[in-house]
């Protein structure tokens, strides 16, 4: 297969988060019974008009912004006809010949979902357009059913540029897109809910020829992961034909996940079989350069910048920061809390250490958590106040996860205060000594690391609760 390059573009489907639907009054969210958020406007009802929705055009412009792009001064949309249960009107309303959004562009780099470093790729937007989404098919044993909730929620399309060479590129410019709509409030891009969706097209060449091969699409792959494991088998799989003497067909396939391959949905349409006009409902949407500098200068703070904020602000590590910022709500969360405590480091450890692992374990978001930021700072300063010790801190958090009780609750429900009394920790410490005397021995003869047996006996007499810093300032004493 090293003879063959894939070329790759993605577009990205993203749920705009708005109060109502794109072209009429709708509540725009998730869940409920089917059928049950629809009106004559959202259903195509005959003499309806629809009347499209300011604040997702706003939205969609940022997102331009955010990505590099040139924001066109004279839009409007178009209708794009088409036949399928899922769309009530037999067109969907969208954007053909002169988008909102063009000529962008986003940076990545890192690792890949295999983990390979993928260097510093720049992938180039085609162009950002915004339309309406369709509603959702469920297929049963008998028979399919339909739920046009979804119908004329809107939806923004992010078309890249053929500029992606691997999987790993692929997933790392998804997760890049994803960070900038959750860190601007567009969507929220939960995955599970539909509200960020992928194709894929994926088209193999002779290394070092020019000429693209024939184009594979890949139809709404609804996680990262499937996009980069259905782009693994598809370039696996074309050379494998090509090699075979066989020659490809522009199409489109689907995803199965469970055997790990794609199958044939329909041979792909061209683009005039559409039949895109201009809609005669809607008038165009113009935007002075005056109105769009103005959207410029009230950019949200993306995650680079905040990464960097929160090193200089924060004294974290660039580690602390990358793991940090990779989640609004966890850097938003942090950053709340890293106010409220003396060492933000501190917390920055606690945060990636404990608090994801806790929320990963439980399959949660952070938003879920019940640990509020101010009770998460109030136990930290218990830390570095010498109240509890680092261990007894663990078991302390843990029940603050599990009842969300006040930490300074929990020490004292449970007894669990530091030891800082000299008197009774030089008894324990006396005790250590007396009941070890072989490590006694091998302590003066000259075998240091020994020492961390003694803290270890000292604390485990003590259940924890003994000053480690004390223990093992009093032991030096003893020993030596």
């Amino acid at each position: 297969m090293a003879e063959y390059e894939a070329v790759i573009g993605l577009e990205v489907h993203v749920e705009i988060k708005t109060e109502s639907k794109m072209f009429c009054s709708c509540a725009n969210k998730s869940g409920g019974d089917p059928n049950t958020r629809v009106c004559p406007v959202c259903m195509g009802y005959p003499g309806v008009l629809p009347v499209p929705n300011k604040k997702a055009i706003d939205e969609t412009i940022v997102a331009g912004l955010l990505t590099g792009c040139e924001i066109a001064n004279f839009s409007k949309f178009d209708r794009k006809s088409y036949f399928y249960p899922d769309m009530p009107k037999n067109y969907q309303i969208s954007q053909y010949d002169l988008p909102f959004c063009e000529h962008g562009k986003i940076e990545i780099s890192g690792k890949g979902f295999s983990g390979k470093d993928i260097g510093d790729v720049t992938i180039g937007i085609t162009r950002i357009h915004l339309e309406e989404d369709v509603g959702k098919l469920t297929h049963f044993a008998g028979f399919s059913g339909v739920d046009y909730n979804r119908a004329g929620v809107p939806l923004m399309e992010v078309v890249s540029e053929p500029d992606i060479r691997s999987p790993d590129e692929a997933y790392a410019y998804l997760n890049k897109l994803k960070q900038i709509m959750q860190y601007a409030g567009i969507s929220d891009c939960d995955m599970e809910k539909g509200q960020m969706r992928c194709d894929v097209n994926v088209s193999m060449r002779k290394v070092g020829t020019e000429k693209f091969g024939t184009k594979i699409e890949i139809k709404n792959l609804n996680s990262f992961r499937a996009a980069h494991r259905s782009l693994e088998h598809e370039i696996w799989r074309q050379p494998e034909l090509l090699n075979a003497g066989e020659t490809l067909q522009q199409e489109t396939r689907g995803w199965n996940d469970d055997r790990g391959e794609t199958y044939l949905m329909r041979v792909k349409e061209a683009e005039h079989d559409y039949r895109y006009f201009p809609d005669p409902d809607l008038m165009p949407v113009t935007f002075t350069d005056e109105e769009i500098e103005a959207f410029r200068t009230n950019l949200p703070e993306l995650p680079e910048a905040m990464h960097k904020r929160f090193i200089s602000e924060f004294d974290i590590t660039d580690y602390d920061a990358e793991v940090i910022c990779q989640s609004k709500s966890v850097a938003l969360y942090f950053e709340q809390g890293a106010k409220l405590v003396k060492t933000p480091k501190i917390l920055a450890n606690w945060v990636i250490s404990e608090l994801l692992r806790e929320l990963s374990d439980a399959g949660a978001d952070i938003s879920e958590c019940k640990i509020t930021p101010e009770q998460f700072a109030a136990m930290i300063a218990l830390v570095e106040n010498n109240t509890i010790s680092g261990k007894i801190a663990k078991e302390v958090f843990a029940e603050m996860f599990k009842t969300a009780k006040d930490a300074q609750t929990i020490v004292k429900e449970k007894g669990l205060e530091q030891v800082t009394d000299t008197g009774a920790i030089e008894s324990l410490v006396d005790e250590a000594i007396a009941s070890n005397a072989p490590q006694v021995q091998q302590y003066k003869d000259g075998n240091p690391k020994v020492l961390q047996f003694f803290v270890g006996q000292v604390m485990k007499l003590s259940r924890g609760k003994a000053n480690p810093k004390m223990v093992v300032e009093l032991l030096k004493q003893k020993l030596d």
